[in-house]
This record gives C-alpha cells, structure tokens and sequence, in this order.
C-alpha cells in the first residue's frame, strides 16, 4: 500500500505533500522518481509546515514520512550549489521554521521521522532535530558531503557526536561511509526497528500516542529537555518548578486528575 492510500489522501504531483490528520501533521516527501532528492522548494514547504505545527493549537505533533522506496538520496545537489556559495545560508522566509534547526525560532512541539531505503545527507540531519525516530533494519544511512567537496552544514557535525559520541559521528563525517538502520538502532540514534511493510503503521500509531496526552505536558518535558541539551543540566534543573506551575494550574491537569479518580481516559484539549 503507497502512503497516499494509506493515509486516505489523492495523489499529488507536489514534491512535499502536507495535510492534517486528527492532531498530527503528516510531511510526505513525493519524489520517488527522483529518490525525493531535496530540493530548496522542498525546504521551503517543509519549513511552512514547520511553522503550522508550531502555530495551530489544534496540532499536537509533527510525522516525517517518504513515499517510494527511498526516504531521500538528499540533495539536489546543482540547486543548492549556488545558495551555500552565497555564504547566506538556508533561504528561510517569513512564516518558516528551518527544518534543521539552526537558525530562527525553534519547535518546540515534537516531531517523530519514519526513515527507510536510502537516507543520504540531508535526511541524517533532518533526524537529528527530530524527537522520536523509526527505521527499517536495512536503511542506509550517510553524510557523503566530503565526497562532494564540501561538508555537512545541517547540523550534523554538530548533533552526530552529542546523539552517537564524538569516535563514532567522526568515523562516518569524515569518511562518507555507509550506517544501517540497525547500526542507528545500536548507537541509539532510531528508537525503534520495523519491517518496511509495518514502519509507517507504527509511525502512525506513535504519533497517535503522543496526541492523546496532555499537550501542555508534552511541550514542557520537551522544553526541559532541550534547555538542559541546549544550555546545560543546572539551568534545566532550576526551571522545574518555575515551568510546572501553568502546566499544574491548567484545565488538562485537572482533567487528568478527575479521570484518575473516575477510572476513564482522559480527554485533553490542550489548555
């Protein structure tokens, strides 16, 4: 079944297909012809939808998925020639969050990736500024830059060590050299291993998880978690209490409590 059925949307001859679906918003890459190779229009409805998971309250979490046999062979590589020559970086517009996350205003919703086949540069430092990774056991993951001349500039030589250690993020960066997806599973950089004909199924139902509890919940253990990345453990730990307060004193908490006491699911909205 191709991700179009499977997700009940009409075919598109768009290269990046977005929609919503319950709580989530789905990103489809749809290049398969061209093993989604990424284009800068790619990154710019890629950093609009970005922007959309952040700003619509009715979106809860984020789902990075390819359609074909490939999740991208990365770069189109001709296309971007002239903009990393220019020295100004990735072409972020107004109403953009860049995808890779270094520069402009973060998500600060999580965001999960089903990667597959073939994950070449650019799908490598999608993953890393993403929270919750699946793959398949046999995809092929790379940061070939220094094949071609030049090196990773979407955060990968910056994330790679911190996510899998400084030996092995330098054996790959500097060699261009092939990982699995079971390698990525050992290093700790996917979370969990499906069969191909499963891994979307379980992306869905991952993300479905994540919407059902409590919104407010999620974005602040994500916000914890990511000052205590970002600027260390100490100020992380000294935001506890500061950041548990509105989260504590909202209509979710109160709902999870009352649903405890009635023995039922609780139905969170969000505020």
């Amino acid at each position: 079944m191709i991700l179009t059925e499977m997700f009940s949307q009409p075919a598109s001859d768009e290269h990046l297909v977005v929609f919503k679906r319950k709580h989530c918003l789905v990103m489809m890459f749809n290049r398969p012809k061209k093993y989604n190779a990424f284009t800068p229009q790619m990154y710019s409805t890629l950093a609009k939808a970005y922007y959309r998971i952040q700003h619509d309250s009715d979106i809860r979490c984020g789902l990075l998925v390819a359609e074909g046999d490939h999740f991208t062979a990365g770069l189109e590589l001709e296309k971007w020639a002239p903009i990393f020559a220019s020295g100004d970086g990735m072409p972020l517009g107004e109403g953009e969050i860049d995808p890779f996350g270094i520069t402009g205003e973060r998500l600060t919703k999580p965001l999960v990736i089903a990667i597959h086949g073939i994950c070449f540069t650019v799908a490598v430092e999608l993953l890393l500024n993403t929270d919750i990774r699946l793959a398949t056991a046999d995809s092929r993951l790379a940061q070939i830059e220094v094949k071609r001349g030049i090196f990773p500039c979407g955060g990968a030589t910056v994330r790679l060590p911190q996510q899998i250690g400084w030996g092995n993020a330098q054996r790959y960066l500097m060699t261009g050299d092939e990982f699995s997806g079971d390698d990525a599973y050992r290093f700790g950089l996917v979370q969990q291993i499906e069969p191909m004909e499963n891994i979307h199924l379980a992306a869905i139902e991952m993300v479905e998880k994540i919407s059902s509890v409590a919104p407010l919940g999620v974005q602040a253990s994500l916000s914890s978690s990511r000052t205590a990345t970002l600027q260390g453990e100490s100020v992380a730990m000294g935001q506890l209490f500061e950041k548990l307060v509105p989260v504590a004193q909202s209509e979710d908490a109160k709902e999870g409590v009352m649903s405890f006491l009635e023995r039922r699911d609780a139905v969170f909205k969000g505020r």
